[in-house]
């Protein structure tokens, strides 16, 4: 079963990664974005299916189990991210010919692929080897932590034009804060996959609970600056949409500039949100865990 729906993972990432990559749309950010997506969902699986084909999984010292669900969900919900915002920025403002066919054809593929790997995570969870898994996939600080390193994936397209913020200090700042904070988010997830925590100098709920506190702050400091930069006339910012020729006009075909910046903000204060959620779990989990502890008499 796992090497029937990894074959129609690889044949139907494949197939979206050729149509994509057929059209003309270098210059379209989000295209961009969901053909690495693509590109890197199949290299991922390929590799999978080829350690799995020469039985290497068993010398590795991680749970093969927690890395093939953990792999299988995000996968499913790139490929679904892929499906959903490739059409609505770039598909549907193309005119009717062959070029928009293929686009559509390409979306439809790629939803192909979200049921395969969703399929594959559903079967996963099925395993009988439940020995295999430790647990940590499910819980809700991996589904925190999975939330926030999506939501951050989302952000990328859309600060991929260098017209965005290359003109502000502020404004490249903000971008620096979210690929540290998604590049934190892969370490920490990987440090629980690799069972790993138990080796560092301070406890894991502190470490967690540090990297949460920082999160918090950078990205309160990115929304903030953001909003001002890209929103306030006072900091060079525009106020309203009308005034941003791109929106005025069918002169792109794809979201204005207007709208990426709002998108990047909305996306922002979403992952604000859930880094506080994050936060608030870890402070309270550190709490108890003191109080729990015997004091000195």
């Amino acid at each position: 079963m796992g090497y029937f729906l990894r074959t129609l993972q690889l044949l139907s990432t494949c197939v979206t990664i050729s149509l994509v990559g057929s059209l003309d749309s270098w210059t379209v950010p989000t295209s961009n974005w969901s053909f690495v997506i693509l590109c890197f969902c199949f290299l991922v699986t390929l590799i999978i299916l080829i350690i799995e084909l020469l039985a290497l999984q068993y010398h590795f010292s991680f749970s093969w189990g927690d890395f093939l669900l953990c792999h299988a969900c995000y996968l499913a919900l790139f490929c679904l991210l892929v499906s959903i915002i490739y059409p609505a920025t770039y598909v549907q403002f193309l005119p009717c010919n062959p070029s928009r066919d293929r686009a559509i054809a390409a979306s439809a593929f790629c939803f192909i692929s979200t049921v395969a790997y969703a399929t594959e995570a559903i079967w996963i969870l099925g395993w009988p080897r439940t020995g295999d898994f430790t647990g940590y996939i499910g819980s809700l600080p991996f589904l925190l932590k999975m939330l926030e390193t999506l939501v951050a994936c989302v952000i990328l397209p859309f600060i991929s034009n260098p017209y965005l913020y290359m003109d502000h200090p502020f404004l490249v700042s903000c971008v620096a804060v979210y690929s540290i904070c998604f590049f934190l988010g892969i370490v920490t997830i990987l440090l629980n996959l690799a069972d790993c925590e138990n080796r560092l100098p301070i406890s894991s709920s502190t470490f967690h609970l540090v990297l949460s506190l920082l999160s918090v702050l950078l990205y309160i400091g990115a929304l903030v600056l953001w909003s001002l930069y890209q929103f306030d006339g006072k900091f060079g910012g525009q106020p309203k949409r009308s005034r941003d020729v791109s929106c005025q006009h069918r002169l792109t075909n794809y979201v204005c500039i207007w709208d990426q910046r709002l998108a990047v903000a909305i996306l922002t204060a979403i992952n604000l949100l859930i880094y506080v959620a994050d936060l608030v779990y870890w402070a309270h989990h550190v709490s108890v865990g003191t109080e729990d502890q015997p004091r000195d008499s």
